[in-house]
This record gives structure tokens, C-alpha cells and sequence, in this order.
């Protein structure tokens, strides 16, 4: 469930599971030997600060990965997701627990009165493929809506297809460069 939300697990991702709603939040698919396996967690979604001990840690793990991606990338090149930005009424950070452990992040920030930008969506490698940031991603959206935003952008850079390809199949559409992020080969939005 999000914390602080009434968002509830059975429309997570405008998904209406039907009659296995109660358990569609706690349904975790695992690769397993190349197969999807059933697993049961304890899901659960929470408003965070984004400098709190959760999103330090996985944006520290963030960090890790994006920079042998992009060699000379950093927090303060491109477009900022700084604390003050991510805090009502001008936007949010998300945290996605597993039984206690933090697994994944996103944040929003509002770009105008009716624009939000989504922000450093990450999952840990542990728990991808698992819909997890498929989830995050919804809940974020859902965030931006309460914050009066008709419409969210975002960019990602070419060597994150796996980001690419959720984006795309969650409904954001190629836009222009909105933000000059010089990292990015992708920017997009979703009218929410």
C-alpha cells in the first residue's frame, strides 16, 4: 500500500487484478532458471525524504551503476532532483519496501503548475524483474496527479533499454529535449 495515499494495491499500474485483488500487492515474480516463479512478499510503498537513511542508500547504489554507464556523470550535471525539490507541494520521493529492506525509489518534482518531472526510478538488481518499478512508476503518477500535474516528463539515456521499454509500454510518448540533460538520448511524457 502507499503510505499516506488512497491508493490501493488492487489499482496499482491502472491494473484491476479482479478476484485476487487482496493478494495483487504482495505478488512478486523471481526469475527463476528462466521461468517466472510465484513469490510472496511484503510490499509496501512509502513517502520518504529523499536525503533520509532509504534514499540515501539506494541512490548511493544508483549512483554506482549510472556512472560506468555514463562516465562523467553526476548528481549536479543535467537536471537536479534535490531535496527541497522532492517535498510537498512541489513533489515527492517514493520508497519500495521488501519486508523491511528498502528494494526501489522514485521522485517527482513539478517543472510548472501542471508538469511534473519523474526522477531517479530505481530498483535494486536483487528485485527487478518483478514489477517493482513498473509499481513505483503508477505510484509516482498517482503523486503527480494530487499535486495538479496533467502531465509528467521524464528522460533516460540509451544505455537503459530496460527503461526505455517500460516507459514506453506504460504509455510515454518520444517528446524534444525539454531539460538539455547532456546524458539523455531519450525524453518523453504521459498526459495523466
Amino acid at each position: 500500500m502507499l503510505t499516506g495515499s488512497a491508493r490501493e494495491p488492487a489499482d496499482w499500474g491502472g491494473v484491476k487484478p479482479g478476484p485476487l485483488a487482496a493478494f495483487w500487492g504482495t505478488l512478486r515474480l523471481t526469475r527463476c532458471l528462466g521461468r517466472y516463479a510465484a513469490d510472496f512478499v511484503e510490499a509496501d510503498l512509502r513517502r520518504e525524504p529523499i536525503d533520509g537513511p532509504a534514499g540515501a542508500a539506494l541512490l548511493g547504489a544508483f549512483f554506482d551503476e549510472i556512472v560506468p554507464l555514463y562516465p562523467g556523470w553526476s548528481p549536479g550535471v543535467g537536471p537536479t532532483a534535490e531535496p527541497h525539490e522532492v517535498v510537498p507541494p512541489r513533489g515527492c520521493f517514493l520508497v519500495s519496501y521488501d519486508g523491511g529492506a528498502p528494494i526501489g525509489c522514485v521522485a517527482v518534482k513539478k517543472l510548472d503548475e501542471h508538469t511534473g518531472e519523474i526522477k531517479r526510478l530505481y530498483v535494486v538488481p536483487s528485485a527487478r524483474h518483478a514489477g517493482v518499478a513498473r509499481r513505483l512508476l503508477g505510484a509516482i503518477e498517482d503523486v503527480a496527479r494530487e499535486l495538479g500535474c496533467e502531465t509528467v516528463r521524464l528522460d533516460t539515456g540509451d544505455k537503459q533499454p530496460a527503461s526505455l521499454s517500460l516507459f514506453r509500454a506504460t504509455g510515454y510518448v518520444e517528446i524534444e529535449d525539454y531539460n538539455g540533460n547532456p546524458y539523455a538520448s531519450y525524453w518523453m511524457e504521459k498526459r495523466l
